[in-house]
């Protein structure tokens, strides 16, 4: 498969995420003076084949030019225009948003609706971006057939988020997806309590060291898992370079994991949990595998910081005053009593 049909196959995926209209990108041309509209995809038929946009013109333009990310819900046509539409076609266009590639160039989407994407649907985008980005990096490669599947199984993991809303339920559901898109015999999910002496085994793709549903208790620094959190770096082991017990370090009724895959995953800024993927035969670990795991803990990364901020939320809650618009009724009977002067000591 080429690569341009392979970016086209992830704009398809892009457009469905966001419920969008059309995703367009746009990669510098080999004189680096403009930038082309390199794949598209679109609900309508109304974005040319020969799109070139000069820096700093339009909406695209202006990503390209300034290097950094563009949101907006609400978008006026009378202060931009987008540049990649036929002559008013993009009169019906009314949020937008882009992101620039780290190896140049612009993935944006539009949408027909107002404020129908958010700051959250951003950060995703840069997620599809940097994904764009290393299939760039990998074009003068022999590209692996594995590589539109992983882009696919992208939305399914996206759409995970939205209709398991439960974290156990999301979570089973995941490690499935993970251990059957890459084809590894187990995925699991370990998790680092805030000051613990303990990581926590909360879940596995398949019941290995779970299988009376109990969560594991294993010491901190015990195995690659707890180099992990120590470090906050990934691990790749492959073709036997690191023995199966030090994945939890020792723990009985280990079978045999000659490669490992493990990532942290960042909550808050901090390293809370571990992705781990393992498998009982030597695996290469190519460039496309290593760029879907690491997006695939990026929508983890991405639940877990909610639940993260509705916790928070609900722990405030208590504390906080509920405050109300407008005049308020006074009522005699529950009113607390009026204070005079004497009462404060007045004159």
């Amino acid at each position: 498969m080429k690569a341009i049909t392979l970016e086209k196959h992830v704009l398809g995926i892009v457009c469905s995420v966001f419920d969008a209209y059309s995703a367009v990108l746009f990669l510098p041309d080999e004189q680096g003076e403009s930038h082309y509209l390199a794949a598209h995809f679109s609900l309508g038929n109304n974005i040319p084949q020969d799109v070139y946009i000069l820096p700093g013109k339009g909406l695209v333009g202006w990503i390209l030019h300034n290097h950094k990310p563009l949101l907006i819900p609400n978008f006026d046509h009378r202060e931009g225009t987008l540049g990649y539409y036929e002559p008013d076609a993009e009169e019906g266009i009314k949020a937008f948003m882009g992101f620039p590639l780290p190896t140049g160039g612009a993935l944006c989407v539009d949408s027909k609706r107002q404020y129908s994407f958010s700051e959250k649907d951003h950060k995703i985008l840069q997620m599809f971006a940097g994904l764009v980005s290393s299939l760039q990096s990998m074009a003068h490669e022999n590209l692996s057939g594995e590589i539109p599947r992983y882009f696919a199984e992208l939305g399914v993991i996206q759409d995970l988020r939205f209709r398991y809303r439960r974290w156990p339920t999301f979570l089973k559901n995941f490690l499935r997806t993970m251990a059957e898109t890459t084809e590894f015999d187990y995925c699991a999910f370990a998790t680092l309590r805030e000051g613990g002496q303990f990581y926590t085994l909360e879940s596995e793709s398949a019941p290995l060291l779970l299988a009376n549903g109990q969560e594991l208790r294993i010491p901190q620094g015990s195995g690659i898992v707890g180099w992990v959190f120590r470090n906050e770096q990934p691990v790749f082991a492959e073709e036997g370079l690191s023995p199966a017990s030090a994945l939890f370090g020792k723990v009985p009724d280990m079978p045999e994991f000659p490669s490992a895959i493990c990532l942290p995953v960042m909550v808050d800024k901090t390293c809370r949990g571990v992705l781990c993927l393992a498998n009982t035969e030597p695996r290469q670990i190519d460039e496309s595998l290593r760029s879907f795991v690491r997006q695939a803990v990026d929508h983890l990364s991405l639940f877990l910081e909610n639940l993260y901020f509705k916790s928070r939320l609900h722990s405030y809650m208590p504390k906080a005053t509920l405050e109300h618009d407008g005049g308020r009724v006074y009522n005699p009977d529950s009113a607390p009593p009026l204070r005079s002067k004497e009462d404060d000591g007045g004159e």
